[in-house]
């Protein structure tokens, strides 16, 4: 199992990565973790219809179904949706099963402006993160 340690991590299992740390640093990446997608199994379908709103942290911003169950994600700072992946968006790529293939990576769920980064520090890093679910 993998924990990069480029990325921050929360109790509810998902992770955040700025985009481009050497910018103002306020967008990020955010995702489940690779615990998370393999304690899940299969993903089927992923609705985030949050997009465009603001939303404080540990708010519930979409939900993951997978074959036996469904999910709900949490914001894991206080921030505004900005995007949501296209390509596990069922009306455009339609493939959650990258979240399963790469959730570090292509299977990023969506794109935040953060309220403050300086909110990153309260996240877990990779160690924490590993300690935490071992």
């Amino acid at each position: 199992m993998q924990f990069p340690d480029n990325l921050k991590y929360t109790s509810e299992h998902e992770w955040v990565r700025l985009e481009d740390p050497k910018s103002d640093g306020n967008v990020a990446l955010v995702g489940i973790t690779d615990f998370a997608q393999s304690e899940l199994g299969e993903l089927v379908y992923v609705e985030v219809d949050t997009v465009g709103q603001h939303l404080e942290k540990d708010k519930i911003f979409g939900t993951v179904e997978a074959v036996k169950t469904t999910s709900e994600l949490f914001m894991p700072v206080s921030g505004k949706i900005l995007e949501f992946n296209p390509a596990l968006d069922e009306n455009d790529g339609d493939n959650p099963g990258l979240i399963n293939e790469d959730p570090y990576g292509e299977g990023w769920i969506v794109k935040i402006e953060l309220d403050n980064p300086n909110d990153l520090n309260e996240l877990f890093n990779a160690k924490a993160y590993e300690e935490m679910i071992s």
